[in-house]
Protein backbone atom coordinates (compact mmCIF):
# COMPACT_ATOMS: atom_id res chain seq x y z
CA UNK A 1 0.00 0.00 0.00
CA UNK A 2 1.21 3.81 -1.18
CA UNK A 3 2.94 5.41 2.00
CA UNK A 4 0.51 8.92 0.96
CA UNK A 5 -2.74 9.27 -0.47
CA UNK A 6 -3.02 10.13 -3.95
CA UNK A 7 -3.23 13.83 -5.49
CA UNK A 8 -7.24 14.30 -6.50
CA UNK A 9 -8.16 11.58 -3.90
CA UNK A 10 -11.72 10.85 -3.58
CA UNK A 11 -12.98 10.65 -0.25
CA UNK A 12 -16.29 9.27 -1.56
CA UNK A 13 -14.85 6.02 -2.66
CA UNK A 14 -14.69 5.47 1.15
CA UNK A 15 -18.10 5.06 1.77
CA UNK A 16 -18.54 2.42 -0.65
CA UNK A 17 -15.76 0.34 0.36
CA UNK A 18 -16.83 0.66 3.81
CA UNK A 19 -20.26 -0.86 2.85
CA UNK A 20 -18.59 -3.48 0.86
CA UNK A 21 -16.37 -4.87 3.99
CA UNK A 22 -19.37 -4.32 6.52
CA UNK A 23 -21.64 -6.33 3.71
CA UNK A 24 -19.72 -8.80 2.29
CA UNK A 25 -20.82 -7.85 -0.65
CA UNK A 26 -21.14 -5.54 -3.49
CA UNK A 27 -25.12 -6.39 -3.89
CA UNK A 28 -25.52 -5.82 0.18
CA UNK A 29 -23.44 -2.45 -0.25
CA UNK A 30 -25.34 -1.00 -2.98
CA UNK A 31 -28.97 -1.84 -0.91
CA UNK A 32 -27.46 0.08 1.84
CA UNK A 33 -26.00 2.94 -0.04
CA UNK A 34 -29.20 2.95 -2.32
CA UNK A 35 -27.05 3.00 -5.32
CA UNK A 36 -26.52 0.83 -7.83
CA UNK A 37 -24.35 -2.44 -7.96
CA UNK A 38 -22.53 -1.61 -10.65
CA UNK A 39 -21.32 1.61 -9.11
CA UNK A 40 -20.26 0.27 -6.04
CA UNK A 41 -18.22 -1.99 -8.12
CA UNK A 42 -16.44 0.47 -9.73
CA UNK A 43 -15.87 2.40 -6.76
CA UNK A 44 -14.22 -0.39 -5.07
CA UNK A 45 -11.95 -1.02 -8.84
CA UNK A 46 -11.06 2.67 -8.67
CA UNK A 47 -9.73 2.78 -5.03
CA UNK A 48 -7.89 -0.08 -5.72
CA UNK A 49 -6.34 1.41 -8.89
CA UNK A 50 -5.80 4.73 -6.67
CA UNK A 51 -3.87 2.63 -4.07
CA UNK A 52 -2.29 0.48 -5.77
CA UNK A 53 -3.78 -2.33 -3.91
CA UNK A 54 -6.14 -5.52 -4.05
CA UNK A 55 -8.88 -4.76 -1.40
CA UNK A 56 -11.19 -7.72 -2.21
CA UNK A 57 -11.12 -10.95 -3.22
CA UNK A 58 -14.06 -11.99 -5.33
CA UNK A 59 -15.55 -15.49 -4.33
CA UNK A 60 -18.69 -17.14 -5.12
CA UNK A 61 -20.53 -16.20 -1.76
CA UNK A 62 -18.94 -12.81 -1.69
CA UNK A 63 -16.55 -10.14 -1.10
CA UNK A 64 -12.89 -11.60 0.58
CA UNK A 65 -11.09 -8.68 2.57
CA UNK A 66 -7.06 -8.70 2.13
CA UNK A 67 -5.01 -8.08 4.65
CA UNK A 68 -4.35 -4.41 3.32
CA UNK A 69 -8.39 -3.49 3.44
CA UNK A 70 -8.47 -4.94 6.97
CA UNK A 71 -5.43 -2.42 7.68
CA UNK A 72 -7.40 0.36 5.77
CA UNK A 73 -10.67 -0.07 7.12
CA UNK A 74 -9.45 1.24 10.53
CA UNK A 75 -8.64 4.45 9.31
CA UNK A 76 -11.30 4.39 6.92
CA UNK A 77 -13.72 4.75 9.76
CA UNK A 78 -11.44 7.43 11.49
CA UNK A 79 -12.46 9.31 8.05
CA UNK A 80 -16.08 8.11 8.33
CA UNK A 81 -16.78 9.52 11.87
CA UNK A 82 -14.65 12.78 11.68
CA UNK A 83 -17.20 13.44 8.93
CA UNK A 84 -20.35 12.92 10.25
CA UNK A 85 -19.06 15.08 13.12
CA UNK A 86 -18.06 17.69 10.96
CA UNK A 87 -21.25 17.54 9.26
CA UNK A 88 -22.82 17.32 13.12
CA UNK A 89 -20.99 20.64 13.61
CA UNK A 90 -22.22 22.49 10.35
CA UNK A 91 -25.78 21.38 11.05
CA UNK A 92 -25.59 22.38 14.32
CA UNK A 93 -24.14 25.92 13.37
CA UNK A 94 -26.87 26.00 11.19
CA UNK A 95 -29.86 24.74 13.18
CA UNK A 96 -29.07 25.26 16.88
CA UNK A 97 -30.74 28.65 18.96
CA UNK A 98 -29.14 27.71 21.88
CA UNK A 99 -25.78 29.12 23.21
CA UNK A 100 -24.12 32.18 23.89
CA UNK A 101 -24.02 35.48 21.19
CA UNK A 102 -21.18 38.04 22.21
CA UNK A 103 -22.41 41.53 21.47
CA UNK A 104 -20.10 44.88 21.71
CA UNK A 105 -21.74 48.12 21.97
CA UNK A 106 -20.56 51.94 23.01
CA UNK A 107 -20.82 52.49 27.05
CA UNK A 108 -23.80 54.44 27.12
CA UNK A 109 -25.64 51.89 24.62
CA UNK A 110 -24.72 49.03 26.44
CA UNK A 111 -25.34 50.80 30.13
CA UNK A 112 -29.07 52.68 28.95
CA UNK A 113 -30.44 51.11 25.41
CA UNK A 114 -29.44 47.14 26.03
CA UNK A 115 -30.33 46.05 29.27
CA UNK A 116 -34.45 46.47 28.35
CA UNK A 117 -34.07 44.93 25.42
CA UNK A 118 -31.81 42.15 26.57
CA UNK A 119 -34.72 41.53 29.04
CA UNK A 120 -37.22 41.20 26.03
CA UNK A 121 -34.29 39.12 24.27
CA UNK A 122 -34.41 37.23 27.37
CA UNK A 123 -38.05 36.50 27.04
CA UNK A 124 -38.56 35.61 23.15
CA UNK A 125 -34.95 33.91 23.11
CA UNK A 126 -34.70 31.87 26.74
CA UNK A 127 -32.01 29.63 25.32
CA UNK A 128 -29.63 32.26 24.21
CA UNK A 129 -27.02 33.91 26.65
CA UNK A 130 -25.74 37.15 25.76
CA UNK A 131 -22.18 38.30 26.27
CA UNK A 132 -22.42 41.97 26.32
CA UNK A 133 -18.87 44.13 25.96
CA UNK A 134 -19.30 47.46 27.23
CA UNK A 135 -16.43 49.52 25.38
CA UNK A 136 -16.11 52.51 23.44
CA UNK A 137 -13.36 51.04 21.06
CA UNK A 138 -14.30 48.84 18.16
CA UNK A 139 -14.33 45.16 18.41
CA UNK A 140 -12.52 43.35 15.34
CA UNK A 141 -15.37 40.92 14.19
CA UNK A 142 -12.90 39.22 11.92
CA UNK A 143 -11.26 38.38 14.77
CA UNK A 144 -14.35 36.60 16.67
CA UNK A 145 -13.71 39.49 19.28
CA UNK A 146 -17.71 39.35 18.70
CA UNK A 147 -20.31 38.31 17.02
CA UNK A 148 -22.31 41.02 16.66
CA UNK A 149 -21.40 45.09 16.88
CA UNK A 150 -23.30 48.28 17.92
CA UNK A 151 -21.33 51.10 16.18
CA UNK A 152 -21.95 54.74 15.38
CA UNK A 153 -19.39 54.29 12.11
CA UNK A 154 -19.81 52.08 9.22
CA UNK A 155 -17.31 49.07 8.85
CA UNK A 156 -15.03 49.37 5.52
CA UNK A 157 -14.22 45.33 5.83
CA UNK A 158 -16.07 43.70 2.94
CA UNK A 159 -16.25 40.81 4.87
CA UNK A 160 -18.80 42.33 7.06
CA UNK A 161 -22.25 42.79 6.93
CA UNK A 162 -23.24 46.68 7.92
CA UNK A 163 -27.32 47.85 8.76
CA UNK A 164 -27.66 51.53 9.83
CA UNK A 165 -30.65 51.12 11.63
CA UNK A 166 -30.85 54.74 12.41
CA UNK A 167 -29.67 58.03 13.97
CA UNK A 168 -28.66 59.00 17.35
CA UNK A 169 -30.15 62.60 18.16
CA UNK A 170 -27.41 64.88 20.20
CA UNK A 171 -28.13 67.82 21.72
CA UNK A 172 -26.69 70.35 24.95
CA UNK A 173 -28.29 69.75 28.16
CA UNK A 174 -28.37 70.82 31.18
CA UNK A 175 -29.93 70.33 35.21
CA UNK A 176 -32.99 72.73 35.93
CA UNK A 177 -30.88 73.35 39.20
CA UNK A 178 -27.86 74.93 37.18
CA UNK A 179 -30.37 76.66 34.63
CA UNK A 180 -31.90 78.14 38.20
CA UNK A 181 -28.41 79.42 39.35
CA UNK A 182 -26.93 80.45 36.03
CA UNK A 183 -30.50 81.15 33.86
CA UNK A 184 -31.25 80.08 30.35
CA UNK A 185 -29.58 80.06 27.90
CA UNK A 186 -30.95 82.13 24.48
CA UNK A 187 -27.98 82.07 22.00
CA UNK A 188 -25.64 79.38 21.17
CA UNK A 189 -22.72 82.48 22.22
CA UNK A 190 -23.59 81.99 25.55
CA UNK A 191 -22.33 78.90 25.94
CA UNK A 192 -19.06 80.42 26.26
CA UNK A 193 -19.93 81.75 29.48
CA UNK A 194 -21.08 78.22 31.30
CA UNK A 195 -19.52 75.42 33.03
CA UNK A 196 -18.94 73.20 29.97
CA UNK A 197 -18.58 69.16 30.30
CA UNK A 198 -16.97 67.63 27.75
CA UNK A 199 -14.20 65.37 26.47
CA UNK A 200 -10.15 64.71 27.65
CA UNK A 201 -8.54 63.24 25.01
CA UNK A 202 -11.61 63.05 22.14
CA UNK A 203 -11.54 66.28 20.49
CA UNK A 204 -15.13 65.48 19.06
CA UNK A 205 -16.89 68.16 21.04
CA UNK A 206 -14.01 70.28 20.64
CA UNK A 207 -14.07 70.54 17.04
CA UNK A 208 -18.00 70.67 17.16
CA UNK A 209 -17.49 73.89 18.70
CA UNK A 210 -14.53 74.91 16.51
CA UNK A 211 -16.31 73.92 12.96
CA UNK A 212 -19.13 76.82 14.60
CA UNK A 213 -16.64 79.46 14.61
CA UNK A 214 -16.14 79.97 18.60
CA UNK A 215 -12.92 80.04 20.45
CA UNK A 216 -13.09 77.16 22.39
CA UNK A 217 -10.01 75.62 24.19
CA UNK A 218 -9.56 72.54 26.34
CA UNK A 219 -9.46 75.36 29.32
CA UNK A 220 -12.82 76.14 28.35
CA UNK A 221 -14.24 73.01 29.93
CA UNK A 222 -15.13 73.20 33.41
CA UNK A 223 -14.93 69.14 33.65
CA UNK A 224 -13.36 67.10 31.41
CA UNK A 225 -13.67 63.15 30.70
CA UNK A 226 -13.34 60.63 27.93
CA UNK A 227 -16.20 58.64 29.88
CA UNK A 228 -19.67 59.43 28.63
CA UNK A 229 -21.15 58.20 31.69
CA UNK A 230 -19.31 60.87 33.81
CA UNK A 231 -20.43 63.39 31.56
CA UNK A 232 -24.03 62.66 31.89
CA UNK A 233 -23.62 61.99 35.68
CA UNK A 234 -21.82 65.50 36.03
CA UNK A 235 -25.07 66.99 34.01
CA UNK A 236 -27.35 65.34 36.23
CA UNK A 237 -25.45 66.37 39.15
CA UNK A 238 -25.65 69.97 38.16
CA UNK A 239 -21.98 70.65 37.47
CA UNK A 240 -22.61 72.66 33.91
CA UNK A 241 -23.75 72.14 30.37
CA UNK A 242 -23.04 68.88 28.45
CA UNK A 243 -23.60 66.91 25.23
CA UNK A 244 -25.70 63.81 25.22
CA UNK A 245 -27.33 61.57 23.18
CA UNK A 246 -30.95 62.33 22.98
CA UNK A 247 -32.34 58.88 24.66
CA UNK A 248 -30.46 59.91 27.49
CA UNK A 249 -31.88 62.53 28.31
CA UNK A 250 -35.15 60.85 27.69
CA UNK A 251 -34.53 58.87 30.73
CA UNK A 252 -34.33 62.05 33.03
CA UNK A 253 -36.83 64.62 33.36
CA UNK A 254 -34.95 66.99 35.48
CA UNK A 255 -32.70 67.91 32.72
CA UNK A 256 -33.73 69.85 29.76
CA UNK A 257 -32.56 70.75 26.65
CA UNK A 258 -30.50 74.13 26.03
CA UNK A 259 -30.99 75.56 23.37
CA UNK A 260 -33.13 73.38 21.15
CA UNK A 261 -33.43 74.04 17.44
CA UNK A 262 -30.60 76.71 17.95
CA UNK A 263 -27.71 74.69 18.30
CA UNK A 264 -27.31 72.23 15.06
CA UNK A 265 -25.31 68.91 16.27
CA UNK A 266 -25.48 66.48 13.62
CA UNK A 267 -26.87 63.18 14.77
CA UNK A 268 -24.86 60.24 14.57
CA UNK A 269 -25.64 56.96 12.38
CA UNK A 270 -26.21 53.94 14.14
CA UNK A 271 -24.84 50.69 12.73
CA UNK A 272 -25.70 46.91 13.22
CA UNK A 273 -22.41 45.47 12.28
CA UNK A 274 -22.25 41.46 11.61
CA UNK A 275 -19.83 38.92 10.48
CA UNK A 276 -21.15 37.32 7.36
CA UNK A 277 -21.46 33.94 9.20
CA UNK A 278 -25.05 35.04 10.02
CA UNK A 279 -26.39 33.51 6.61
CA UNK A 280 -25.50 30.35 8.13
CA UNK A 281 -25.20 30.50 12.15
CA UNK A 282 -29.22 30.59 13.14
CA UNK A 283 -28.18 31.61 16.70
CA UNK A 284 -26.24 34.68 15.45
CA UNK A 285 -29.21 35.90 13.24
CA UNK A 286 -31.99 35.67 15.80
CA UNK A 287 -30.03 37.58 18.03
CA UNK A 288 -29.40 40.13 15.06
CA UNK A 289 -32.98 40.00 13.86
CA UNK A 290 -34.24 40.98 17.18
CA UNK A 291 -31.76 44.05 17.76
CA UNK A 292 -32.09 45.48 13.81
CA UNK A 293 -36.38 45.57 14.76
CA UNK A 294 -35.66 46.69 18.29
CA UNK A 295 -33.32 49.32 18.14
CA UNK A 296 -34.81 51.28 15.93
CA UNK A 297 -37.56 52.13 18.35
CA UNK A 298 -35.37 53.53 21.49
CA UNK A 299 -32.74 55.87 20.05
Amino acid sequence: MSSSLPHGFDWGLIRSFLAALDQGSLLGAARVLRISQPTVGRHIAELESQLGVVLFERTGRGLLPSATALQLAEAARGMEAGALQLARTLSGAQTQTSGSVRITASVPVAVHLMPPLLARLRQALPDIQIELVSSNQVSNLLRREADIAVRMVRSDQSSLVARKIGVVGLGAYAHKRYLARHGALRQPTELLQHALIGSDADPAILQGFQAMGYPVSRASFALRSDDFLVQWQAVRAGLGVGFAADYLARTEPDVVQVLPGLLKIPPLPMWLAVHREIRTNRLIRAVYDFLAEALPHVI
